[in-house]
């Protein structure tokens, strides 16, 4: 593949004017008015949102312990990740160090940085930093309220087949367990 002959100067966009039109909970929704590199005036939707972190915590067994949650924009349960929204100054180790414990009891001795994703930027701001967590201890978990999960033990080996089946379709799942898989040797 030869070199692309492009600068990224080339791509930028101009933004003329932001406005918020919503303010939620999880995430805002901001409409940008811009001008195209090529001098055109357009808009886009994004969603501001404060970024997540995720965690796959794998046992000395080579085991991983994935949340069963019911996700409402699918009408369906899916197979994730344990994962959490960052709070307003909450560091992502912070975050994950609470959310595996909260989702599936463990506490990690070990928490290794493999990286961040962003999963949407088409329209949306997240980022979602990701953890391996091994040196698994059993504290107990406790879920937030109106918060309804289900811990699945399962080999990494099956849950990297799921995902290549598209049994798995979390992004964030996905990509967790190909980089464990890797660092991990299987």
């Amino acid at each position: 593949m030869g070199k692309i002959n492009c600068s990224d100067d080339m791509l930028y966009e101009k933004t003329e004017s932001s406005k918020t039109i919503f303010e939620g909970r999880v995430f805002d929704v901001e409409i940008k008015e811009i001008t195209t590199p090529e001098g055109k005036k357009s808009s886009r939707e994004i969603v501001k949102h404060p970024g997540g972190a995720c965690i796959l915590p794998v046992d000395d067994e080579g085991n991983c312990y994935l949340v069963k949650q019911f996700r409402s924009p699918f009408e369906k349960v899916m197979l994730e990740a344990p994962a959490g929204k960052l709070e307003k100054g909450e560091e992502p180790f912070d975050c994950v160090s609470r959310e595996i414990t909260e989702e599936t009891g463990f506490v990690a001795e070990n928490i290794e940085h493999v990286g961040a994703i962003a999963a949407t930027p088409g329209y949306c701001s997240e980022i979602i930093t990701l953890y391996i967590g091994t040196g698994l201890k059993y504290e107990g978990g406790n879920p937030d309220p109106n918060e309804y999960i289900a811990t699945v033990k399962m080999p990494l080996k099956e849950a990297l087949r799921m995902a290549d089946d598209g049994e798995i379709k979390d992004a964030k799942t996905q990509v967790l367990l190909y980089k464990a898989s890797r660092r991990l040797g299987i």
